[in-house]
């Protein structure tokens, strides 16, 4: 399968929140792919937006949001759970794609395992739970996705129709009143393996 370019992260944070969905984000680990369909997405915009972790100003735990894109921001919350965001737009603009959701593809076992779980649903509808079931922490945070040796990256797979696609308020943010209700969490409607309707 064709790995996505650095052109396809380096377009208007939304356009591309859009374009995720149904693409194939992969995870090389021991030589096994774990992978999944990307089915839900939050876009965050930059210093003026409140819910964005670059409201303040740039710091050393969102400097990676700053760009180049095409790489990952990984982060930590609650202290217990790693968060995957993928990189857009212009380098010193910062702007990222948090990945909400997936639709599990390859293994399912080991994703499994890494989730103690086995019921599909379960293993990756979730941003600490696709990042849980692939293995990803915070020693990805920075990683050029778009590396031929990279071990994190997004495969080119079948766009999602129109039609399918929902939209409405990121879950969870807080910030001004736009912040809050911004339609600017995107996701496949009938995906059983969304993480919340």
């Amino acid at each position: 399968m064709q790995r996505l370019a650095k052109r396809f992260y380096a377009r208007d944070t939304l356009t591309v929140a859009r374009s995720l969905l149904g693409q194939r984000l992969v995870r090389l680990r021991d030589g096994e792919r774990l992978s999944g369909a990307i089915v839900e997405v939050e876009a965050y915009v930059g210093e003026g937006d409140a819910a964005c972790h670059a409201s303040r100003g740039r710091t050393r735990r969102n400097a990676t949001m700053y760009g180049p894109p095409g790489h990952a921001y990984v982060y930590l919350i609650y202290g217990m759970y790693h968060c995957l965001n993928l990189v857009t737009g212009s380098e010193g603009e910062p702007a990222a794609v948090l990945i909400r959701g997936l639709e599990p593809l390859e293994g399912l076992e080991t994703m499994g395992k890494l989730r103690s779980r086995t019921e599909p649903r379960a293993l990756a509808s979730g941003p600490g739970r696709l990042c849980q079931a692939l293995d990803i922490d915070r020693t990805f945070n920075g990683a050029d996705l778009c590396a031929s040796h990279a071990q994190l990256f997004l495969e080119k797979s079948v766009p999602v129709p129109d039609t399918a696609v929902a939209c409405g308020p990121r879950v969870g943010v807080t910030g001004d009143a736009k912040a809050i209700s911004v339609p600017w969490r995107l996701y496949v409607q009938d995906s059983r393996f969304v993480s919340r309707r």
